[in-house]
């Protein structure tokens, strides 16, 4: 489900908005293909699906140039999933990820019973925002793809 309302915040030079037509697709493309350790190698296609296919999509920006990104799946209700969140390294340290992350789960689509994400390095960022690693992993299962 897509959800139409525009979201954003303004902080100085940076803006962090819901707006689709904003994205740029090249950036966001080239750092996940080339940079992040999740979706190394994805072609430009399979993003613009993914984007295309999400509820919520996030761009980052400073002075109009995209800087950062993420989105999230959901249902509005029970289950919601953050994926693809990132911030280009030259901007990094300025506590954008953290203002970006506040910024998604503020909102009342990810008000939901569940709210997952997968991260290999950013435990302590997410943890200030009340994510907690699962207390009954048992209980979860995956299916792979190609």
């Amino acid at each position: 489900m897509m959800i139409s309302t525009i979201y954003e915040e303004r902080k100085g030079d940076y803006l962090i908005s819901t707006d689709r037509s904003l994205l740029d697709l090249d950036v966001i493309h080239r750092y996940l293909s080339q940079e992040s350790y999740w979706a190394k190698g994805i072609a430009r296609d399979q993003v613009a699906r993914m984007i295309e296919h999400s509820s919520l999509v996030f761009g980052l920006y400073y002075q109009n140039r995209q800087i950062g990104f993420a989105r999230v799946m959901t249902d509005t209700v029970r289950f919601a999933y953050l994926a693809d969140v990132f911030v280009l390294p030259e901007f990094q340290g300025k506590g954008l990820g953290k203002w970006l992350v506040e910024f998604i789960v503020s909102l009342p689509e990810v008000q939901v019973k569940k709210f997952l994400l997968a991260t290999r390095d950013a435990h302590s960022l997410y943890a200030k925002y009340g994510f907690e690693p699962l207390n009954q992993p048992e209980k979860f299962m995956r299916k792979l793809g190609k």
